[in-house]
């Protein structure tokens, strides 16, 4: 049954609220416990068992940090990297060009440069050499360098390794592995074959930090300090919410306690591109999957790919400045191109039907670095995997997106081992590929059935889940902090949305680029502010706006708002339906 009677909401979805099951949890566990209701309805839904809430709500990394060895070739790699450090050798950095890329590349610069060595950093241009390792640049490496080391990439590279004659290479990765791996001394990734999934979801810079934690454990064993690896736990955490791996487990105490780590300021680069993006509070995870990731990933996509790199291993606040004020513009243009493909990508796919198990569209000349966005935006639309391509020549780049329980990366593979691709890869959520003009449509095909047999396609728009009601004189800012504290949330561990039934509009009026600035009041003379962003792309704006004295149920997050001193409650609007 329709949460609140909402079977079609302005946004064309059905509202879902908390099962029975679920209430009865929360009701026991807020008897026990003496939380806040609507924590523990968060609590619940999250499955966290009531004798395990304090160390959920409290949670030490110490206690959920995996040995590192539990990893294969961990041990190998980890006295390869201590080695070039005691041998003075020669260390090249090979990192993709996203914030996962970047992050990893940048912990292990400042571990190098800690250590007395400087270590050089190679990322690859997205259009001119693409995705990982290739066979000139990782020559042209190995000419000048003892070891090469790939991060974020390298899993599935045999010939471009096998090209680094005279160079030792090592892979610190996390994306799906192949039936064989390179010849090199170590890949180290939780996705290989031969592992075991315990810890599939970790990014690729939680791999690097696992492993110069066991260098650590080596240089302490040797009678000898290392970095502080504490230290670097920004850098994990913005990869984690970047790369929207699960935030469950370890990676959960990750971010936790890399946000706390942020918020001290100390590294030059994160501070410079928080300032410039007027991140003006202690970050949470909405700020690095939102505001700084993006930015770091301009590089990447429109401009210099080293560029996110090297912000974050800047250590000069003039550099980092001058660095992140480039970023920025870079994120604008980016928004800009991005629309292009996003609108003629939409017009395209919608034509061809969003009801299939794969949506998907390719275009002339598309920015091969826009294009994952505009697959996030087409299935964030549909529902369903999505592929945007930008044709160039005989061949088309592209990249795709998954929903939840559909395996993207390996039915990529699948293509790609079936010869239908010239190559693809990624993970679950998230892959690229290319493909050659003349596969298009039956690469297509193929995966369109590939992904069907596993569910794609079957459900329609997206249900809105909530996890209860809220009048707005409960939405407290006490409320919110300890809300908080159930948190960080994103993917895996999905943000805790309230519906405020049968609200009246009291003021609205379109802010900024096509935003709404709302407040409702429950007609006892308690009101909530709310701001929906993007609300005039779709029904929500206008309908509130003129809403003609009409009641309405909202549905959104409820958030922190601080200006001019003052802390008061927000909600961040995402539907409506008329009461």
């Amino acid at each position: 049954m329709a949460y609140l009677g909402v079977d079609c909401s302005l946004s064309g979805r059905r509202w879902v609220g908390p099962g029975v099951e679920t209430d009865r949890l929360a009701e026991a566990m807020a008897q026990q416990t003496g939380l806040a209701r609507p924590l523990c309805g968060v609590l619940a839904r999250l499955g966290v068992p009531v004798q395990e809430v304090p160390g959920y709500l409290d949670p030490k990394l110490r206690d959920l940090l995996p040995d590192p060895r539990s990893l294969r070739d961990m041990e190998a790699a980890s006295a390869r990297l201590v080695a070039a450090v005691d041998r003075r050798e020669r260390v090249a950095i090979f990192a993709d060009y996203d914030v996962d890329g970047g992050t990893s590349a940048a912990a292990l610069l400042d571990w190098f440069a800690q250590l007395g060595l400087t270590a050089t950093l190679y990322v690859p241009d997205r259009i001119d050499e693409g995705y990982g390792p290739n066979d000139p640049a990782m020559a042209q490496l190995a000419r000048a360098h003892d070891l090469i080391v790939c991060v974020d990439c390298g899993t599935l590279s045999h010939g471009p390794i096998a090209a680094a004659k005279g160079a030792d290479v090592m892979v610190l990765d996390h994306h799906l592995a192949g039936e064989t791996l390179p010849d090199c001394v170590a890949v180290v990734n939780p996705n290989r074959q031969d592992e075991d999934g315990a810890l599939a979801h970790l990014c690729a810079a939680a791999v690097v930090f696992l492993t110069l934690v066991d260098c650590g454990r080596r240089l302490r064993e040797a009678g000898r300090r290392g970095p502080d690896m504490m230290a670097m736990l920004d850098l994990v955490a913005l990869a984690t919410v970047a790369d929207v791996a699960p935030l469950i487990g370890v990676n959960r105490a990750l971010v936790r306690q890399g946000l706390h780590v942020m918020a001290g300021r100390a590294r030059p680069g994160l501070v410079a591109l928080s300032d410039v993006a007027r991140v003006d509070r202690a970050p949470t995870s909405y700020h690095l999957g939102f505001v700084l990731g993006p930015r770091i990933n301009a590089g990447g996509r429109i401009g210099r790919a080293d560029l996110g790199a090297r912000l974050l291993s800047c250590t000069d606040p003039h550099e980092a400045r001058s660095l992140a004020d480039k970023l920025d513009q870079l994120n604008s243009e980016r928004r800009e191109v991005e629309e292009a493909v996003r609108a003629a990508a939409f017009a395209q796919a919608e034509e061809r039907g969003l009801d299939a198990p794969l949506v998907w569209a390719a275009g002339e000349g598309w920015h091969p670095g826009v294009v994952g966005i505009a697959a996030s935006r087409l299935k964030e639309r549909s529902n369903r995997p999505a592929i945007v391509i930008g044709m160039d020549g005989p061949e088309g780049k592209g990249s795709g997106r998954s929903v939840s329980g559909v395996d993207l990366g390996a039915s990529i593979q699948k293509l790609a081992a079936e010869g239908l691709l010239i190559k693809g890869g990624g993970h679950k959520m998230a892959a690229g590929l290319t493909v050659a003009r003349d596969q298009l449509d039956a690469a297509m095909a193929r995966l369109s059935d590939l992904l069907s047999k596993q569910g794609a396609g079957i459900g329609g728009a997206a249900d809105l889940r909530l996890d209860g009601t809220l009048m707005p004189g409960a939405a407290t800012v006490e409320l919110c902090e300890g809300i908080e504290t159930a948190g960080p949330f994103g993917a895996g561990a999905p943000g805790p949305r309230f519906a405020f039934p049968d609200m009246r509009v009291g003021f609205a009026k379109q802010v900024g680029a096509g935003h709404l600035k709302v407040s409702f009041d429950d007609g006892q003379g308690t009101r909530i502010d709310a701001i929906a962003f993007g609300a005039f792309d779709g029904p929500l704006g206008p309908a509130l706006s003129d809403h003609g004295g009409r009641r309405f149920h909202v549905a959104g997050r409820i958030e922190i708002n601080e200006w001019n001193g003052r802390r008061s409650v927000q909600l961040r609007l995402e539907d409506a339906a008329q009461a």
